[in-house]
């Protein structure tokens, strides 16, 4: 049942014509994930093949001239990580990092729904600050007090200014039971907090019921979230309830293709993003056939919905399938590959972008609301207008309203 026109004191036309971090925030997760790809199964660090102004092994007779004669001593280690960084920031790209291997390491667990860390997710915003964008349930960061909005301003005593997110992100990690502090600004006042790191199994799939409506909230798109998602469908349909707010509020993304694959979860078929990829022709995400068309969808979103949950978003708002209340989406159209290299490290690069089934491209743009709610307004006030959305589907279906 496609939704139709909803009114509410006026008509609201919410039909429209018409696929995961930020660098991973590894102390939970990362900053906004970025539509992930996944890692290459094959890949291998890059042949210098290139000659150099100097010839062959440029890079190697670099390295070495620093090694023999610099006066300051440094390993060849270092030496390399710092190359590596320097190639990817001569790309100009905010999206790419570089992971060590045990980073890397956190990267895969963070993907796969556990993690080592303190419960945070953070991202660099236009004007540089880094700012929470979520706090896990019942984390040490959560328990500290942190706040979604919070602007970070030092981790372990050494101020973010100037530092890669990755970088942020490995002050925060650690082994359990260990501490780290952070400081922050709060509405123009500072606080430092200390937490003790602790293992975690990310719970990125919640469910509730209020007024017979299932609320679904996804927090990330890691492995296994389109299976709960479905399972949780299927449970509510069971159930007979009136219809599924889904929650993409403070959902920084996460892996591409269980983003797809939760859009499918309420799609026949059809075309969820294309994947435009450098020097390659365009390739359509395609939700999997026989979904959930029927139950009433509302949609929730704000500031820190990005990349793959905006693909989810995005999507079904362009298949005319739910109504997205809140306010605009993070706006990020990008997506990028974590690529292993030799010694366990990896580096993340921006390999695409994607447009939504109607061709629109949400970089810098995002998803604009059919419903808008205050980005201040309290949390309870977008839940409370997802679900008056669902009543209004109903009553315009035809199985429900007022006599």
């Amino acid at each position: 049942m496609p939704p139709a026109t909803y009114n509410r004191s006026v008509q609201l036309k919410f039909l429209r014509y018409g696929a995961a971090v930020v660098a991973l925030v590894l102390a939970y997760g990362a900053g906004v994930l970025t539509g992930v790809l996944g890692s290459s199964d094959d890949a291998r660090p890059a042949a210098r093949a290139t000659p150099s102004p100097s010839g062959s092994g440029f890079l190697d007779q670099v390295e070495q001239t620093i090694l023999q004669k610099a006066a300051k001593p440094v390993s060849a280690a270092d030496l390399d990580r710092a190359a590596v960084q320097g190639m990817l920031q001569a790309l100009d790209d905010k999206w790419s990092s570089y992971y060590s291997p045990s980073d890397f390491a956190s990267f895969e667990n963070v993907m796969n729904g556990q993690y080592t860390g303190v419960g945070l997710w953070v991202r660099r915003d236009a004007s540089g600050d880094v700012s929470v964008i979520s706090v896990q349930d019942g984390s040490p960061a959560q328990h500290a007090g942190v706040k979604p909005g919070d602007i970070v301003l030092a981790v372990a005593g050494r101020p973010v200014a100037g530092r890669s997110i990755a970088d942020i992100v490995s002050a925060l990690r650690g082994d359990a039971g260990t501490a780290v502090s952070l400081t922050y600004r709060r509405a123009g006042v500072q606080r430092t907090v200390t937490m003790e790191r602790t293992t975690v199994a990310t719970q990125d799939v919640t469910a509730s019921v209020t007024d017979n409506v299932m609320v679904i909230k996804v927090s990330a798109f890691s492995r296994g979230v389109a299976d709960r998602v479905r399972a949780l469908d299927a449970t509510a349909r069971a159930n007979h309830v009136r219809g599924i707010v889904l929650d993409l509020r403070g959902d920084p993304g996460g892996l591409l293709d269980e983003g797809v694959r939760t859009a499918s979860v309420f799609l026949d078929g059809g075309i969820v993003a294309t994947f435009v990829r450098r020097d390659a022709a365009p390739v359509s995400l395609r939700a999997s056939g026989g979904g959930d068309t029927g139950t009433p969808l509302a949609v929730l979103v704000d500031g820190g919905t990005a990349s793959a949950a905006e693909i989810v978003a995005a999507a079904l708002q362009d298949r005319q399938r739910a109504v997205i209340v809140g306010s605009r989406t993070f706006g990020k159209g990008s997506v990028q590959e974590p690529i292993s290299l030799a010694d366990g490290s990896a580096i993340e690069l921006t390999v695409g972008s994607y447009l939504t089934p109607s061709g629109r491209s949400l970089d810098g743009v995002g998803v604009q609301p059919d419903v808008p709610v205050s980005p201040a307004a309290s949390p309870s006030v977008a839940l409370q207008e997802g679900i008056e959305v669902i009543s209004g589907l109903l009553a315009n279906a035809g199985t429900g309203g007022h006599g």
